[in-house]
């Protein structure tokens, strides 16, 4: 490399006197030649050592061409057109390289099929007699190729806009005739529609005269009626009058035929009659049932097998032992009552409010079949927005409180409503109502027993 930096050195010397430094280029370097100007020095620059190399490009030495160009080429075209040294060195290494280009430019006479931008890129670098000459013509070459290819270009972008403007005219004009088609089809439905809609306006009209007809017949059918009704009601009050005109007839008969009876017969069917008439009158008037207790019943005995529910409260089983609920619906005429909420509450409390419902009546039912007691059950309606459409299973009587009064109290007044004496259980676990029917002189029974006895159904 040292034999090679001498060359240079005296390559340097040698051309001195005609390496252009007198000319000057009065006008920056084309685009186009300074790249070819970077890609010669890339090239070129591999052969040279670190230390020839100015010292801003020091860092670049150990790129590849392609590289060196892409990241250095403002540095070495910087450094070609200020640093002569450097530039020496560089025209050294293309000499060196042969190129033919480079051969013909030394000569004076530049290939006349070379590239002009190749061949302006190495007479700035090489800078023999007359390089300005070269550059300029070059960029002129450059310049005027530029501008015939821009003119091409427009020429060419001017066709190609001729022809979207033609066909966007032709689209445009498709577009017209397609719309002036469907205004065309929706003035020929608006057309329809207005005869469509006369059309049934005049049905319209037609059926409101029809209308109007038909009420005025309604109204002289409504009038012949009520004539006809009126005359049916006289007919109906000469009828009564004949009937009753008979009936004394007929009263008359019997009177003429009681004649021939003695006066005592008379007398004492007299007083028959007044009696039986006085005690129906009495019978109505009390309301009294007919009699069915045979005369022993109202004798006062002990009678066996005879319980009731304070009996059945005295024997020995558990609160919470479904065997006391079967003895209590096993005293005769016994009525359970139930409050629904809150046994279906203690019992199934997630499920919703109707399926609950329907549970607890079902049970109830088979309760009721088995035992023959009679079975209310109470349901709280005070929140009933409507009411609850439910059929009540065979054998369970089914209530909701009105609005403004709760369960607890419906179920209470059941209780007085009974005769004293009847054996009446009320399932409930709320402690109020346990302790007011039992003041009443009802049962009270825990819900949990009854769910124990359903569940063992």
């Amino acid at each position: 490399m040292v034999e090679h930096t001498d060359g240079v050195e005296a390559a340097g010397d040698a051309g001195g006197a005609d390496d252009g430094v007198s000319e000057v280029l009065d006008r920056p370097l084309p685009e186009g030649i300074r790249r070819r100007v970077i890609g010669l020095v890339a090239e070129a620059f591999g052969g040279l050592t670190v230390a020839e190399l100015p010292a801003q490009l020091r860092q670049y030495a150990r790129f590849t061409p392609s590289r060196r160009a892409k990241f250095a080429g403002n540095a070495m075209a910087a450094a070609v057109e200020s640093d002569s040294a450097f530039r020496q060195r560089i025209s050294a290494r293309l000499r060196e390289t042969g190129s033919e280009l480079a051969e013909a430019l030394e000569a004076g006479s530049p290939p006349a099929a070379a590239d002009p931008e190749d061949v302006a890129a190495m007479a700035f670098v090489l800078r023999p007699a007359g390089w300005v000459k070269l550059v300029t013509a070059a960029g002129e070459e450059a310049a005027r190729a530029s501008a015939e290819r821009a003119d091409e270009e427009a020429r060419h972008e001017l066709t190609r806009l001729r022809e979207e403007l033609a066909a966007a005219r032709a689209e445009a004009k498709a577009e017209a005739d397609r719309v002036r088609a469907e205004l065309e089809a929706v003035r020929r439905d608006a057309e329809s529609l207005h005869r469509k809609l006369r059309s049934a306006q005049s049905d319209v009209r037609r059926g409101e005269a029809a209308l109007r007809k038909a009420q005025g017949e309604l109204e002289a059918l409504r009038a012949e009626a009520a004539a006809e009704k009126a005359a049916a009601q006289g007919e109906a009050r000469r009828a009564k009058a004949r009937l009753a005109e008979a009936e004394a007839a007929l009263e008359a008969s019997r009177r003429a035929t009681r004649e021939g009876r003695s006066v005592e017969d008379v007398r004492l069917r007299l007083l028959l009659d007044t009696v039986l008439d006085a005690a129906q009158g009495l019978r109505r008037e009390l309301a009294l049932p007919p009699v069915s207790v045979p005369p022993a019943d109202t004798v006062d005995a002990v009678r066996p097998g005879t319980m009731t529910p304070r009996d059945i409260a005295t024997r020995a089983l558990s609160e919470t032992d479904p065997a006391l609920l079967d003895q209590l619906l096993a005293l005769p005429q016994t009525h359970l009552l139930v409050d629904g909420y809150n046994v279906t509450k203690t019992g199934y409390p997630t499920m919703p409010l109707d399926k609950q419902r329907l549970r607890l009546l079902g049970g109830l039912a088979m309760l009721a079949a088995q035992s023959g007691a009679e079975v209310t059950c109470v349901f709280d309606g005070a929140e009933l927005a409507a009411p609850v459409l439910l059929a009540p299973p065979r054998g369970v009587r089914v209530l909701f409180s009105k609005p403004g009064v709760t369960a607890d109290e419906l179920i209470r007044q059941l209780v007085r409503a009974e005769p004293p004496g009847r054996p009446v259980v009320v399932v409930s676990t709320d402690r109020e109502v346990a302790d007011g029917v039992a003041k009443a002189g009802a049962r009270p029974v825990a819900s949990a027993l009854l769910l124990k006895r359903l569940a063992r159904t």
